[in-house]
Parts: structure tokens; sequence; C-alpha cells
């Protein structure tokens, strides 16, 4: 059974990178990689609670134009990977993802540049490929592409499941708890860090009354938060409606008061 998780989460860091290069079908969030996790390690509430963890520190990060960032997605699979096999409680499950995943994430930014670069060769020799008309030739060069986009993370995963387990529990038998608890703190205050990073990109301003409703739900009405991302959802979809009826009435006015301004031919 544990040959068969190992070889299922390998597959699924290749998988997934090579579907983000094309089809996407499925996604790179830690969330959707929790989701997978849970199904092949068999604890959905624990995988999701670390995949959730990752997530909220992934809000706000994107690669613009070609920047690597640090590999969230790897860094949930391969914490929830170890975390699952090493220990069954929780809050030892958190911090043990964070301490193997937050690194491993970070690798994953020196992991995306050796990919960019390695597919410089591809794109040239796929270049040359085209220049000669051999168009097979080309197409089958192309395919090497998200291929090597697959084995930056899928050999780490690899090296993970073969050495990760061991090496990972003779650590916490010798890491004292006051780290692990230090552990568990920072991965509680990293996600605050994705939302504000969050905030930045977004019209925080000029929405700061659904900000303060949302706190007002959350931290006084104890509102759970399905509850209050229905609300928020109303919201928006009023917002969205008053602002297209109000560019409708405008148009409508402009074009209206255009038509009578022309008159016709008797007029002139």
């Amino acid at each position: 059974m544990n040959m068969i998780q190992g070889l299922l989460t390998i597959l699924l860091s290749f998988w997934v990178v090579l579907d983000q290069q094309g089809l996407v079908i499925t996604t790179w969030f830690p969330i959707m990689i929790a989701l997978f996790m849970g199904l092949i390690m068999g604890d959905m509430q624990t995988a999701m609670i670390i995949g959730g963890t990752f997530q909220l520190m992934a809000l706000g990060v994107a690669n613009i134009g070609g920047s690597s960032v640090p590999n969230w997605g790897l860094a949930a699979l391969v914490g929830i990977y170890i975390s699952l096999r090493t220990t069954h409680n929780l809050a030892d499950a958190k911090a043990v993802a964070l301490a193997v995943g937050v690194p491993v994430g970070m690798l994953g930014i020196q992991l995306d540049v050796v990919a960019k670069l390695l597919n410089t060769y591809v794109t040239h020799a796929a270049q040359r490929a085209l220049n000669q008309n051999k168009f097979r030739k080309m197409n089958l060069i192309m395919w090497l592409g998200p291929v090597i986009f697959g084995l930056t993370t899928a050999i780490p995963t690899a090296l993970v499941v073969l050495f990760g387990n061991g090496l990972v529990k003779n650590l916490l038998r010798v890491v004292p708890t006051w780290f692990t608890n230090g552990l568990s703190i920072a991965g509680s205050m990293l996600p605050v860090v994705g939302i504000a990073m969050l905030l930045q990109v977004m019209p925080a301003k000029k929405y700061l009354s659904a900000l303060l409703v949302g706190f007002v739900l959350a931290a006084y009405l104890q509102l759970p938060m399905m509850g209050v991302s229905l609300i928020g959802l109303a919201l928006a979809y009023y917002f969205f409606v008053t602002h297209l009826t109000t560019k409708t009435v405008a148009a409508e006015a402009t074009t209206t008061t255009t038509t009578a301004d022309q008159g016709d031919d008797w007029d002139e």
C-alpha cells in the first residue's frame, strides 16, 4: 500500500505540471493538490487543512512576466505526504508539513529557473527543425518542454518518497517540542501574510465597507466561512448588476440625446 501511495504521489506531481502547461483540467493550487493527496493517503481532513494553510500562503503570489515564485503546490504535496507518513496528530502533522514543505516550495524557484533555461534549448531545436521543414520532428521536440517542467517536480517528489520519510522521523526524535510548537505558530501567522499580499492587489479602499461587514460577521457574529462567502457573493452580484444597469442607462441616454440633436434634412 505504501508503495502504491508513493507511486501515485510521484505521478500526481508530474501530471499536474503537464496539465498546467497544457489543458489545465486540474490546477496547481495547494488546495487542489490537498484534495488529490487526501484521496491517495486516505486522510482527507488533515490533507485539506494542510493544503488550506499553504493555499493562504499562495494568495497574492503570481509569476508575472515569467518570474519564478515559490512552488506552493509542490510544498503542499510533499508536506502532506511526509506529515501523514510521520504522524496522525493534526498539530504535529501541520508542523511537519510546514517544516518540510516551505523549504521545498522555495526550492521550486530554482527548479523553475532551471526548467526555463533548459526549455530555451528546446525552443531553438524546434526552430531549427521548423526551418528545415521537419514538422514531425518539431512536434516531437516541443513535447520535451512540458516533460522538463514535470521532471522538476517529479524528481524531488521521488527523492522525498524514497528517502524523506526516515529522515524526517529521525529529525523529529531530536528536535525539541518548543521548535515544533514554533512551527505551528508560524503556520498560523503565514496565512495572514498571504491575505495581506492579496489585499494589496485588490481595490480594498473602494470596497472597505464590504471588508468591514465580513470582519464583523466572522469576528463578532461567529458566522461560518460558507455564510460569509454567500453574503460576499450576494454583494458582488448586487454591485455587478447595479454597475451594469448604470452603464446601460447612461449609454441609452447618450444615444437618445445624440439622435435628437441631429434632427433630419428638413430642418436644414
